[in-house]
């Protein structure tokens, strides 16, 4: 059932992936930009999605399906296209790009085995994606701290990222009342990226709403 924060959740989850491709096709600037957090996106829709092909929601449902699905591994090829296109803008992004991934994969995996709703494949691979989504921005908000700045359009991406994790909150509790559902890990696995998104919603208030320099705050 659809209620308002739902769709604006995924509304502003929609927005936040356009406005990396803009940022990136329009600028062809890959600089702030974590090519490990889009992978490791990828990887989150992918372990998700896996029904796409055996059980069928909504129109709507699928249509979003598919649209994360290609829209990440698209992000990806398009970042890994910079490897031929600019070599030394490619190159500066790796090495900007330090944070550890094997421990957010080890982690989640290993979560996934412990809280699931059903030991199944299909169910561990789902908890598995919702707690990889929970840290997958890590690596962006650390890259970012390490420089302290960073372009406006990747800022609002990770603005509108984040939002669309607070407003599934809402949507969740609105699921309980009005549904009697309620999803133990994919609220506990919102909720820790939400907080975890929480210094950056302040500093864009304070630096970007504000009007002042677009200082980040350091996360590490």
């Amino acid at each position: 059932m659809m209620n308002i924060f739902r769709i604006l959740g995924d509304f502003s989850h929609l927005l936040s992936i356009l406005i990396l491709i803009y940022t990136i096709r329009a600028t062809r600037v890959i600089d702030g930009i974590s090519f490990k957090t889009q992978t490791l996106y990828a990887f989150v829709y992918i372990t998700r999605y896996c029904d796409l092909f055996f059980r069928y929601i909504s129109f709507y449902n699928t249509i979003m399906k598919i649209f994360f699905i290609i829209s990440s591994a698209y992000i990806v090829v398009l970042l890994q296209s910079f490897h031929k296109k600019n070599p030394i803008a490619y190159k500066e992004m790796i090495i900007a790009d330090s944070f550890k991934i094997q421990y957010i994969l080890a982690a989640s995996f290993i979560l996934s085995l412990i809280f699931n709703r059903k030991f199944t494949m299909f169910e561990v691979s789902w908890s598995f994606s919702a707690w990889l989504e929970s840290f997958a921005i890590l690596p962006q908000l650390f890259m970012l701290s390490k420089s302290g700045k960073s372009k406006s359009l990747t800022i609002h991406y990770i603005f509108a990222l984040g939002l669309y994790r607070a407003l599934y909150i809402p949507n969740w509790a609105w699921r309980y009342y009005q549904e009697d559902k309620f999803d133990k890990i994919a609220i506990l696995t919102g909720v820790i990226q939400t907080l975890i998104y929480s210094d950056f919603f302040y500093i864009y208030y304070k630096k970007v709403i504000k009007g002042a320099r677009s200082d980040l705050p350091h996360y590490i």
